[in-house]
């Protein structure tokens, strides 16, 4: 009998993903494996969207709350926790319901991905560099060594390119020679996409930045500072923490912020959108359509 297929949920974030795999998941008797860079970690829930514990319909959810906010998270770590959860689901009959919208971490679990090695010495003196001259300059050397890489990377993403310049003088090869394959590490994988038009994803968007300040979003950020949140060189960084970090700081005022995170969101949409398009193996249904979760299961292989 062949073993239950691998089910991976896409696209951007506010198109109805969540939802969705709840549905699948019930139908499948299925399990949900998170896919979110920082739903790992615990307490950032209101400003990630993650889905309460008394609204996961009693489905098993695997690769939340991970780590405390003053931890790094790597796609290497995420790889091998998450096939083993996958492997474990499996191994029990059930299916695995992916969900997320970070397509590195998607696609590090289903592609064939293997990681370059690591040189803590030469990760230092790069860090040390990104704090000399600045996230631009340093990525402005990248573009000089891997266009392509720099292409790829967001020139305020410091850390993503301190590991392309490492990765690249490790290894003599471009760091986009080391990203995942358009091939599935296991051929009873499908992705489905959940496609929204752009109008309705924006206002999906600035409806959900608005129900989560009014759910305490402020709150959250106030009480993560207090256990380490501007220590973290990951947590950090997410859309929404940063902005109200600012806030709290006296740099912005409320509706600054409420208008800084959508519009960091929305971009954030475009760029996931832009990412997931690319894959032409993804399935798409239409957030809206009544029939989504058959046209889902119909997609999935025999």
């Amino acid at each position: 009998m062949p073993a239950q297929p691998i089910v991976a949920l896409v696209g951007a974030t506010a198109s109805g993903k969540s939802g969705l795999s709840l549905d699948l998941a019930e139908r499948l008797g299925g399990e949900v494996v998170n896919t979110d860079a920082m739903q790992v970690y615990r307490g950032m829930d209101i400003g990630t969207a993650k889905v309460p514990v008394a609204e996961r319909r009693g489905i098993a959810h695997h690769l939340l709350d991970l780590l405390d906010i003053t931890e790094s998270s790597t796609v290497a770590a995420f790889q091998e926790r998450a096939r083993e959860a996958v492997a474990e689901i499996r191994g029990r009959g059930a299916t695995p319901v992916l969900v997320g919208g970070s397509a590195l971490y998607t696609r590090a679990i289903i592609d064939r991905f293997e990681f370059p090695g690591t040189d803590e010495s030469l990760r230092r003196e790069l860090e040390v560099e990104l704090e000399r001259i600045g996230g631009p300059a340093l990525h402005a050397r990248l573009a000089g060594v891997d266009p392509d890489a720099a292409a790829r990377i967001e020139p305020d993403n410091g850390r993503r390119v301190v590991r392309a310049l490492e990765v690249v003088a490790l290894t003599g090869r471009p760091y986009s020679a080391s990203l995942p394959r358009l091939e599935y590490a296991d051929p009873r994988t499908v992705q489905i996409g959940v496609d929204i038009d752009r109008p309705t994803l924006d206002q999906r968007i600035a409806r959900r930045v608005e129900e989560m300040f009014a759910a305490g979003f402020v709150e959250e950020v106030e009480a993560l500072l207090a256990r380490g949140l501007a220590q973290g060189r990951t947590a950090s960084r997410a859309i929404g923490y940063r902005e109200v970090v600012g806030f709290l700081a006296g740099d912005r005022t409320l509706a600054e912020a409420i208008e800084q995170t959508t519009n960091a969101t929305r971009r954030f949409a475009r760029r996931q959108d832009g990412w997931f398009r690319k894959d032409p193996r993804i399935v798409w249904v239409d957030h809206d359509d009544p029939d989504r979760v058959e046209k889902a299961i119909a997609a999935l292989p025999a």
